[in-house]
């Protein structure tokens, strides 16, 4: 390790995250990324790794994509991050994008600086739409950092910062579970179901077949609003431009983060049908954010939506996915009894293991190997393994043949 290397991990130690520099060392991984482009990253010693964690999807497009760097610089000849008090051609042109490229009755866009922001518009907007406080939401499942976003995620999270809200105020049930759902919600008190579309921080389980359109239908009869969290799940990366459109669902609030920003500049949005968004018109300053919607980040914005809603960029992630399941297979039967589930709904993949540490233990052994992809937080027999949008295949066989080779190595020392 050089000492420049060396000085930064200190100094991240010693003064920004010392429990997570601290547990990725006892790992074996001292990454400290210096340059990046497209899809692959170079720690600041010079070594490379493909990239398949993408930061949850912040890079889908990759990493300084040269339209979306274009979009950005041209975008700072005018713009700075604007006054949020004030209407704004920019952040105007984003939202009328946004109620086109979304699904169903959606319309209004509040701006966010990052998804748990949404989530918390998100939740505000239904509880005044329905004028109730609960809400139920999938048990390990994640909504981002901020105050109502953390309480309806996982408690690991909510109750170290006495985040959980009161008794009965955040309800969890099992994912894929339709009688526990309509138990939650049967009483005709919940202001709203949120759901990841397929959950990320548990290792991406599919939903199962009318799953989520069957929580659509529970909202509806018991008065509860559908909000689709597709922070991660959405822009592209399911072969469609959201992931609820898989599944057949039209949701009363979707959520947008991540890869809006192009990984260039931070933005995020709710997504809000007319119907549930009547505090707009009640009270303009009901919520206001300084740089929600900042003006350099809604064009960087536009131009991934531009990009992202591409067919032939669609097309390839429906392409890739198949390419990359194929080769996955293959390495499976070479090596059976190790991959043991390989979940997937285009370039979202999750890759369950025999052993109950496996994704930790691939995080690892990949890492040697060349590739970076970050196990499951809440199920660490699972690797998130994630490709970008633009992919091609001579990039597919090269993770291919490194992820076969962490595969051994991983092996190995497991004996």
């Amino acid at each position: 390790m050089s000492e420049e290397k060396q000085r930064i991990l200190s100094l991240a130690e010693r003064h920004v995250c010392p429990g997570r520099v601290r547990t990725l060392h006892a790992l074996g991984i001292d990454l400290v990324i210096g340059r990046r482009e497209g899809y692959r990253l170079w720690d600041v010693d010079g070594r490379e790794l493909m990239d398949f964690h993408l930061n949850g999807g912040v890079f889908n497009l990759g990493h300084r994509n040269p339209e979306v760097v274009a979009a950005l610089q041209d975008a700072l000849a005018t713009y700075d991050v604007g006054n949020h008090h004030f209407p704004s051609v920019a952040r105007a042109e984003l939202g009328e994008m946004l109620a086109r490229q979304t699904p169903g009755a959606l319309q209004y866009s509040v701006f966010a600086s990052g998804g748990g922001e949404a989530i918390d518009v998100a939740i505000k907007t239904a509880r005044h739409a329905t004028q109730r406080r609960k809400i139920v939401s999938i048990a390990k499942g994640y909504h981002g950092h901020t105050g109502l976003a953390l309480a309806a995620g996982d408690e690991r999270f909510s109750r170290m910062f006495l985040s959980e809200g009161s008794p009965g105020e955040f309800v969890q049930v099992p994912f894929n579970d339709l009688v526990a759902m309509e138990e939650a919600l049967r009483a005709g008190d919940v202001a709203a179901a949120i759901l990841e579309t397929i959950p990320a921080t548990v290792g991406f389980p599919m939903p199962g077949e009318g799953y989520l359109a069957g929580v659509k239908r529970l909202c509806e009869r018991f008065g509860s609003l559908y909000i689709a969290d597709e922070v991660q799940t959405g822009l592209g990366r399911c072969g469609r431009m959201w992931g609820v459109e898989c599944f057949g669902v039209e949701p009363d609030i979707l959520v947008t983060g991540k890869g809006l920003s192009g990984g260039i500049y931070p933005i995020a949005a709710a997504v809000l049908s007319a119907r549930v968004a009547t505090w707009l018109d009640e009270d303009g300053w009901a919520h206001v954010s300084t740089f929600g919607g900042a003006e350099l980040g809604c064009r960087v914005a536009q131009k991934v939506l531009e990009i992202t809603s591409r067919s032939d960029v669609l097309a390839n992630v429906r392409a890739t996915s198949e390419y990359l399941a194929g080769g996955l297979n293959r390495i499976r039967e070479r090596h059976p009894g190790w991959l043991v589930e390989i979940r997937r709904q285009g370039v979202v993949m999750g890759l369950r293991f025999a052993h109950e540490h496996g994704g930790m233990l691939m995080s690892r052994a990949l890492y040697e190997a060349g590739l970076w992809a970050m196990f499951a937080a809440h199920d660490p027999s699972v690797l998130q393994f994630k490709a970008g949008l633009l992919v091609d295949r001579a990039f597919c066989d090269e993770a291919l043949a490194r992820f076969e080779s962490g595969l051994r190595g991983c092996l190995a020392t497991l004996g």
